[in-house]
């Protein structure tokens, strides 16, 4: 197929996953989900054709979420960072590192895998998924006290570095026949690529914001047109040095959202409509990337896994990392423990490893599709019906 039919068909699965959004909300379906079903509808041979290849979609999926976690950026209010950001760093770094061990320990026990291929399992969906926590939310309406909505966000937002570098070593691991690399170099690398992005996105993001409100620019369109040259700047520069990417996009985001003075609602509109469509198009393609035939092999065997990662990984973790907040209430910490929403980010993960060719890659990719239905589906309907049950939403208050 030629680049030109590509595009075509791909604008066309993207329009009929948009046509598909309002029916969707009626029903109670996450919109994310129609379009990746979209994607599974056309791309399993049933319309002779066939999309099978896990480097584009890991490169896709990755441009995809940098873009995501960076309006998530642009849409959060300092003040809600500083809120959040013991909280929400502590279950970002220490809770995706429990979530991650348990489940391991739960994986080894239940699946016929060695436990380097359970923890890279465990790591690929240890993290909650910022796309599937700020569209949720956002559609549930839900305005949470105790800032747990803001605790949340700013967990979802932050998670994935840690996540990802577990990802990338315990690949390289695998593919190196088990060979682990000294603990201390695990360290250092998981530390610098946090510094280095942290670095990255905060200079980059000064810099810029500096000189657009200096420039005051008086054609109020060429101020998207300028973030996004900033953003493309921000992360393909952070991984140059080796940085994070995602840490340096969010940072960068962040310091766009609360420092620009001019342009910010035209901005806003802009990049949440460019979010709109990098989710479109992420979970279109990791759509057409899984095959409806291999996910039934493993649907049975999927289900008790997910339901542990949802009522024991997870939640014990949780509990864990909250023994440090001993002011937070038992609702707060039950809401935290039963809300982590999985989305495209533990599949774009999992391709990771495919793309690599690591042995039961595949299986595992299918068996997270499985994780985030599950997921989406159990623990998205039950956000608002959860928070109500614990009086923790404020919109029910007069």
């Amino acid at each position: 197929m030629n680049f030109e039919l590509a595009v075509m068909g791909m604008a066309a699965l993207v329009i009929i996953g948009i046509l598909l959004h309002h029916p969707s909300k009626t029903l109670g379906v996450p919109s994310l989900l129609i379009f990746m079903a979209v994607g599974l509808a056309f791309g399993n041979g049933e319309w002779n054709f066939v999309y099978d290849d896990f480097v584009t979609t890991s490169v896709i999926g990755g441009i995809a979420l940098n873009i995501i976690v960076f309006v998530g950026g642009l849409n959060s209010p300092t003040a809600n960072i500083k809120r959040a950001w013991k909280e929400g760093g502590a279950l970002s770094s220490f809770g995706v590192v429990l979530t991650t061990l348990i489940f391991a320990g739960i994986l080894y026990w239940l699946l016929d895998f060695d436990f380097i291929t359970c923890l890279l399992f465990a790591a690929v969906v240890a993290s909650t998924d910022a796309a599937a926590v700020f569209s949720i939310i956002e559609a549930k309406k839900l305005k949470l006290k105790e800032n747990t909505d803001t605790v949340l966000e700013f967990e979802s937002a932050t998670n994935d570095p840690v996540a990802l570098v577990m990802v990338v070593i315990l690949t390289e691991i695998l593919l190196n026949q088990g060979i682990m690399p000294p603990a201390s170099e695990v360290a250092l690398s998981l530390l610098s690529q946090i510094v280095l992005g942290c670095i990255a996105g905060f200079l980059i993001g000064k810099i810029a914001v500096k000189a657009l409100n200096y420039i005051n620019l008086g054609e109020y369109g060429l101020v998207p047109v300028f973030i996004l040259a900033c953003f493309a700047l921000v992360t393909l520069g952070t991984d140059m040095v080796g940085g994070n990417v995602l840490i340096a996009a969010y940072i960068c985001g962040v310091i766009f959202g609360n420092e620009l003075k001019r342009g910010k609602e035209i901005n806003k509109h802009f990049f949440n409509a460019l979010s709109w469509l990098a989710q479109a198009l992420m979970f279109i393609i990791l759509g057409l990337q899984i095959f409806p035939q291999q996910l039934l092999q493993v649907f049975l065997i999927s289900i008790l896994p997910a339901l542990l990662l949802i009522l024991v990984a997870r939640p014990l973790a949780v509990q864990l990392v909250y023994l440090a907040f001993p002011k937070a209430s038992s609702k707060k910490r039950l809401f935290i423990s039963a809300i982590g929403l999985k989305g495209a980010t533990p599949i774009v993960f999992a391709l990771i490893p495919a793309a690599a060719g690591v042995s039961e890659a595949s299986t595992i990719l299918h068996m997270v599709f499985f994780i985030v239905l599950f997921s989406i589906l159990l623990q998205g309907s039950l956000l608002a019906p959860l928070a109500n049950r614990l009086g923790l939403n404020q919109r029910d208050e007069p």
